[in-house]
């Protein structure tokens, strides 16, 4: 399962992405999936995840009032709407299936599959 992210950038504090991910090769909706990040020097962060119904999303503490997961099924596609961003949300973006996450609850980085290729975020004034 090879998953790609992009649509990331350069931003401003207080501004806004949309991060989109992809899949090659299959189909996204049989799948439960969401977005990772991390920054040189610490382990990946759970960031948030979808299941396969959209009945349910997920979101970390930090992103949380300010980033939103969705899934455009018709599309093959995730989003991952950032608003209100903040210095600390530069990173690499990348974005994984997260069975674990839907089991559990818990959006802890080894809850979730291994991502494919990311995508740099980077606010900044």
């Amino acid at each position: 399962v090879q998953l790609q992210a992009s649509g990331g950038g350069l931003v401003q504090p207080g501004g806004s992405l949309r991060p989109s991910c992809t899949a090659s090769g299959f189909t996204l909706d049989d799948f439960a999936v969401g977005w990772l990040r991390q920054v040189p020097g610490k382990e990946r962060e759970g960031v948030a995840c979808i299941d396969v119904s959209e009945s349910n999303t997920y979101h970390a503490p930090s992103v949380k009032g300010r980033f939103t997961i969705s899934r455009d099924n018709t599309k093959n596609t995730v989003y991952l709407q950032m608003n209100s961003l903040k210095p600390e949300d530069t990173a690499v973006y990348y974005c994984a299936t997260c069975p674990g996450v839907v089991v559990t609850g818990s959006l802890r980085g080894d809850y979730f599959g291994s991502g494919g290729q990311g995508t740099q975020v980077t606010v900044s004034s």
